[in-house]
């Protein structure tokens, strides 16, 4: 008699993240053991012709995720991009995996989530104490920052010759989504026992926004600038170019947060996850030019 294959579950599976760990598990395993779990149904056609079986869980309706657990082994837990809602979101998939057996969560935190200058890092570390409490097995993948988060101001960045933040020198350990998609990948897929671990996830490499800016110049044969901000003139920029307040605040803080060493780490465990580098400065620069 044979097993039946266990299943691996994706939450927010239609977002960035979400889609570059479905396309990195299935390096590995078939479409047939990985579900998909959605608020909507209609933005994850491409994921069904990939002929994996996507599942409705909507974090704002608990009663939509128990059901999208069921038969799945282990689930991954992509924390909510609603920011201020977290804690009551993920204490519901948290309950509903509990009551479906699930035999491991793994769940996408903050670099040192537990000692963090980010005001970003209170919801993640009452989802971590939440955890702790349902008995469920986990495992913590406390993510840095993406390289993304700042490539993506590069056409502004060359726009006005300058690099705006509130950062100072603080040096920032990122890596690439690709690379924190692997990561969670090969932690979900690994053969040892990974209930209990924290994985501190961070770049191999750190580098400071004014390194940043002098890459974008050499790169562009542009004059750019990294210039730094007190944290209310940042955020009053950023309100001034269309992002809602609360982003724009938790932003600046982010970047007082890298000030401070928040989002500086020793690196090296993602690498040992995936078995290759993370992306460097200069291939983060490239990639967001050419995209």
């Amino acid at each position: 008699m044979t097993s039946t294959p266990s299943k691996i579950a994706i939450t927010g599976a239609s977002g960035q993240l979400g889609r570059l760990v479905i396309d990195a598990l299935l390096k590995t395993i078939p479409a047939s053991q990985i579900v998909a779990t959605v608020r909507n149904l209609e933005k994850a056609q491409d994921l069904v012709a990939k002929g994996i079986e996507v599942r409705v869980a909507d974090y704002d309706r608990p009663e939509t995720l128990e059901p999208a657990f069921q038969g799945v082994e282990k689930l991954l837990l992509i924390s909510s991009s609603t920011v201020g809602e977290r804690v009551p979101q993920h204490q519901a998939v948290i309950e509903a995996a509990r009551r479906a057996g699930i035999k491991l969560l793994a769940y996408t935190s903050l670099l040192h989530a537990d000692r963090s200058p980010l005001g970003l890092a209170e919801e993640h570390r009452h989802t971590e104490a939440a955890l702790k409490e349902s008995g469920v097995p986990y495992v913590l993948l406390r993510n840095g920052w993406y390289a993304e988060n700042y490539t993506v101001s590069i056409p502004v960045a060359l726009q006005h010759n300058a690099f705006l933040g509130s950062a100072g020198e603080g040096r920032i350990s990122w890596a690439s989504r690709a690379d924190y998609a692997e990561a969670a990948a090969a932690a979900l897929i690994a053969e040892a026992d990974q209930a209990g671990r924290v994985y501190e996830l961070a770049g191999d490499q750190a580098y400071t926004l004014s390194e940043l800016a002098a890459e974008i110049a050499r790169q562009s044969g542009q004059p750019v600038v990294y210039n730094d901000m007190p944290e209310d003139a940042y955020q009053a920029v950023l309100v001034g170019a269309g992002l809602p307040e609360g982003l724009a605040a938790m932003l600046a803080d982010s970047d007082i947060g890298v000030s401070k060493g928040g989002l500086f780490g020793e690196g090296g465990q993602i690498s040992a996850l995936t078995g290759h580098p993370t992306i460097s400065l200069e291939k983060s620069v490239a990639q967001a030019r050419k995209a």
